[in-house]
């Protein structure tokens, strides 16, 4: 049997433990239509995902011609999250091997959490809606701490710890935010080279690289 030398492990949510595009790529269109913007494709959708809904729509308007103005950016900002909200867990899934691997990690009664830089709000009611929060310790959200502390700082993670009572821990994610604010926290951490990734995969300086979510335990394993 493996032995997982961990007392917590962390995970990210959009694009780490949960196929989300689908849902902000809906709310991404609706602000951007709404502010007479041009739509993003759905299947590129993936490539702006990463850092929470605000950056994902600056990256968007970037595309669409460059910058805007604040005062528009906020009210895009509004109409996104207002629809977000209201529309949060159509499409949004675990990845494949996503509850077998929580399953497993329980079972070895290691504590689990999500990090996230998506609002608290957002991510507790998503999780809510997907019949997943029972599963978690504590859930933590970009604005959890107040601003300045969403990763790639690594308080967030700093808190998860302290938040699960303290020992080990790992972190799981799908982009630099992650791989970045693991480090600076001390913490190991595991990258998914199916994520929403915003470099190649073995470029985002994590301790190991995964394809699946059955790698998982042999990939938390090997981490000394």
């Amino acid at each position: 049997m493996l032995q997982i030398p961990f007392e917590i492990v962390g995970f990210d949510l959009d694009g780490t433990l949960l196929d989300t595009h689908g849902d902000l790529g809906e709310a991404l269109n609706h602000a951007l239509r709404k502010g007479g913007r041009e739509p993003v494709a759905m299947d590129e959708v993936r490539d702006l995902i990463g850092g929470g809904g605000r950056r994902m729509l600056e990256r968007a308007l970037e595309r669409d011609g460059g910058p805007s103005d604040e005062a528009t950016i906020n009210a895009l900002h509004r109409d996104l999250l207002a629809h977000y909200e209201e529309n949060i867990a159509v499409h949004s899934r675990l990845f494949p091997g996503g509850a077998e691997a929580l399953d497993a990690l329980a079972a070895e009664g290691i504590k689990l959490a999500v990090v996230t830089n998506k609002l608290e709000r957002l991510a507790l009611r998503l999780l809510d809606e997907l019949d997943l929060s029972h599963r978690f310790a504590t859930v933590l959200g970009g604005d959890s701490l107040g601003p300045g502390k969403a990763k790639p700082a690594p308080d967030l993670l700093h808190e998860m710890e302290a938040r699960c009572g303290g020992g080990r821990a790992a972190f799981v994610g799908d982009t630099t935010y992650d791989t970045r604010a693991a480090r600076a926290a001390g913490l190991p951490s595991i990258a998914l080279d199916f994520g929403y990734n915003d470099m190649a995969p073995a470029d985002l300086g994590a301790d190991a690289v995964i394809s699946h979510y059955d790698e998982l335990a042999a990939a938390l394993s090997a981490l000394v």
